[in-house]
């Protein structure tokens, strides 16, 4: 085990969360989230792998409720038949027994992309399929995931507190956006050391990248693309927070910050996702006029602002990228040529190999961390084949049309905006996404949406409907 600067850091976060507990030490939790390029600790002898500080506090995490009475036994409650968390049980179980037999059984049946050297340097290469490091790590990595998704549904189905799932997403939301502006503020005083204790994990870090002289901001995350993942979960969660609560001026702060970061992020993949998402929930609010009287009119009022202001944007984009070079190149680079880049020409080859693998398994799967792909579908279909690509999208759904019968209008707010980050993140991993993992950050919101869901009692201890930001919510029907 290799100690690094940060170890202390995540060590310290860690015992403050066992000290809070399990509710009180959501905040720490989700603040620790953006810092996913922070290592508590290294571990050379297993292949380099990190153990990352979100890794170890959803262990802190999981262990604090489970040590508690009937801590177990609830947990065991939210994985029980005809709920979410049995599709994520079957799944967890057949993802176990692909990953720890199926690279044997394969073994030399077809050839996969994979982590390896071209050059002495660590790099893509198509190799034969063998059992290697990245399957265990990988397989890890997911259950670390499902523990987040179990710990949440069960701490939210037992204390449905909705305040506790604010604070956290406002934790998650200032950290993030906070790290990302270091990023560039340092990038641009050459001050970069200051971010090297958020640095310490054992990947391949793009720090100084920059997209027609323009810096990527990669927050506390190994590169661009993944911090406008963790982006789109968040703006998914206070755009439709937003649209719920009229009266409520600081969840409109949240959002513009997240909509800053996230066009600030250079991710084309997070553009295209963010775009989508927006459409999706314009599109079934015009169509279905399902989400309420109040979330109506605020999306009526947001589609004439934008319909007025689609001339002067268009227009404006046009004449910078005939007359200014730097922002031709920019949009060049990140939107309009993508897929003829190199990069997006590497990736449609990562998935069409990726799809001749589940042939060649028996459309059984390779196992975790056997392939790279780089879309969601195509990833889970040649890791865990087409029975765990069902299980994994049977869980899906049932985690974004969970209702709750019983729920107050705060919880029923709640759910739909953990509902929609979860589909903001599920867009972005359609677009992009190298594994079936879909990451903490979409398991833990789906647990917490699943545990208001099912819980008993839907007022909290601290009366949240008396608050401001929910006297002016009405009850939702539709996400």
């Amino acid at each position: 085990m290799q100690i690094v600067s940060s170890t202390l850091v995540a060590l310290i976060l860690c015992a403050l969360m066992a000290v809070r507990g399990p509710y009180r030490g959501l905040v720490i939790f989700f603040g620790v989230m953006p810092m996913g390029a922070m290592a508590a600790f290294n571990l050379p002898a297993v292949g380099g792998a990190t153990i990352t500080a979100s890794d170890l506090a959803i262990l802190v995490l999981f262990g604090s409720l489970a040590l508690r009475p009937q801590g177990l036994a609830d947990m065991a409650g939210s994985l029980r038949p005809g709920q979410p968390g049995f599709w994520l049980l079957l799944l967890m179980v057949y993802a176990t027994l692909a990953t720890l037999f199926f690279p044997r059984v394969f073994e030399g049946q077809t050839d996969v992309f994979g982590i390896g050297r071209v050059a002495n340097a660590i790099g893509i290469v198509i190799r034969p399929l063998r059992p290697d490091g990245g399957n265990l790590s990988q397989l890890f990595r997911m259950m670390l995931s499902a523990l987040a998704f179990v710990t949440m549904a069960t701490v939210f189905r037992r204390n449905p507190d909705v305040g506790a799932i604010r604070r956290a997403m406002i934790a998650a939301t200032l950290v993030h956006a906070g790290l990302g502006v270091m990023d560039v503020a340092t990038y641009a005083t050459g001050t970069g050391w200051l971010m090297e204790v958020f640095r310490t994990a054992n990947y391949t870090l793009t720090v100084n990248h920059e997209m027609s002289g323009v810096k990527r901001m990669i927050g506390g995350f190994p590169e661009a693309s993944a911090f406008g993942y963790f982006t789109l979960g968040i703006f998914g969660f206070w755009l439709r927070f937003w649209l719920s609560s009229p009266n409520d001026r600081a969840t409109g702060f949240y959002l513009l910050l997240t909509v800053a970061v996230l066009l600030r992020s250079t991710s084309s993949s997070a553009y295209v996702a963010g775009a989508g998402l927006v459409l999706v929930l314009t599109m079934r609010a015009l169509l279905s006029g399902g989400m309420g009287s109040t979330v109506s009119r605020r999306i009526g009022w947001v589609i004439g602002v934008v319909l007025a202001l689609v001339p002067v944007v268009v227009l404006s984009v046009l004449w910078a990228y005939e007359t200014m070079p730097g922002v031709r190149a920019f949009l060049d680079r990140s939107l309009l040529n993508k897929m003829e880049s190199d990069s997006g020409v590497e990736r449609m080859s990562w998935n069409a190999q990726a799809f001749r693998n589940f042939l060649d398994t028996w459309m059984l799967g390779a196992g975790l961390g056997s392939v790279r792909a780089s879309n969601w579908i195509i990833a889970s279909l040649a890791t865990l084949g087409a029975i765990g690509t069902g299980l994994i999208m049977a869980w899906v759904w049932a985690v974004l049309r969970v209702r709750s019968l019983r729920a107050t209008p705060p919880v029923t707010v709640m759910i739909r905006a953990l509902q929609v980050g979860c589909l903001g993140l599920l867009i972005r991993a359609l677009v992009v996404k190298a594994s079936p993992n879909l990451d903490v950050l979409f398991f833990a919101m789906a647990g917490a949406a699943v545990g208001l869901a099912r819980a008993k009692v839907t007022v909290s201890a601290t009366n949240l409907a008396e608050l401001p930001v929910f006297k002016a919510i009405r009850p939702q029907r539709a996400m």
